[in-house]
């Protein structure tokens, strides 16, 4: 198995790609600790850690938590997110302080907490959770589009600032996946059904992701395999930016 024994912690590891990713990785050996608002939700063989990425104090608690448990931190998945569905006339200061707190904020809380120890360890990989909305401009998305912009370039950064250190830093982009935020998106709509049809049909490949297949690429991300790779922004979005 490819992450035997090694620790990785997740954030956001209470419902769709996070969750999806504590289980992949505890499939595969690893000894994993899940963090989120809610510990309900954390896959039970995951210590889980109720957590606000937004919070620095919250973000070192629950990287010590991981940390502990093995002496050592392997990867950190910065994966939790909020979404935003205005413009930038419609969004208020206020959502645009908390899609940055979260989105933003809570990668850079996370990677500052897990450079020291995998720097001391000569090792690490660090995945943050991007989308294609970083990409390229989405209608309705301004604080998000933006948010997820700053995780691409902060990725670079430090993937540039610590290359030749054995520690790796690298992002996933993901488009439209049929994850619990587009489910409660759905819900929201006056049609429900063909807003969902709308979605499906931004996707040249004609469906929505799903979060497994999502975490799968982070996994691959932070196995040997990527040995290579680093401040690599990787795209998953059924063909969304390949066809702007």
């Amino acid at each position: 198995m490819r992450f035997d024994g090694r620790s990785v912690a997740v954030t956001g590891a209470a419902s769709g790609i996070g969750r999806a990713m504590a289980l992949q990785f505890l499939a595969e050996g690893a000894i994993v600790t899940g963090g989120d608002v809610r510990r309900d939700g954390v896959p039970e063989d995951c210590e889980a850690v109720a957590m606000d990425v937004a919070d620095a104090d919250d973000v070192a608690r629950f990287v010590d938590v991981a940390r502990r448990r093995t002496g050592r931190l392997d990867v950190l998945c910065n994966n939790a997110g909020i979404g935003s569905t205005t413009d930038a006339v419609a969004c208020t200061v206020e959502e645009w302080d908390r899609v940055f707190a979260v989105n933003a904020r809570g990668v850079f809380l996370g990677t500052r907490a897990a450079l020291p120890s995998m720097l001391e360890q000569g090792s690490g990989v660090i995945v943050n959770t991007a989308s294609v909305a970083g990409l390229v401009g989405l209608r309705d998305r301004a604080a998000y589009c933006a948010s997820k912009g700053a995780v691409i370039a902060f990725t670079r950064q430090v993937a540039v600032q610590y290359a030749g250190t054995g520690v790796r830093c690298c992002c996933i982009c993901p488009g439209t996946v049929d994850s619990p935020w587009v489910g409660r998106l759905l819900a929201e709509a006056d049609d429900p059904e063909q807003r969902r049809r709308e979605l499906v049909a931004r996707q040249p490949i004609g469906r929505l992701g799903s979060p497994e297949e999502v975490a799968k690429a982070a996994l691959y991300v932070a196995s040997d395999d990527a040995a290579f790779m680093t401040g690599t922004a990787l795209v998953l979005d059924g063909g969304l930016t390949a066809g702007v």
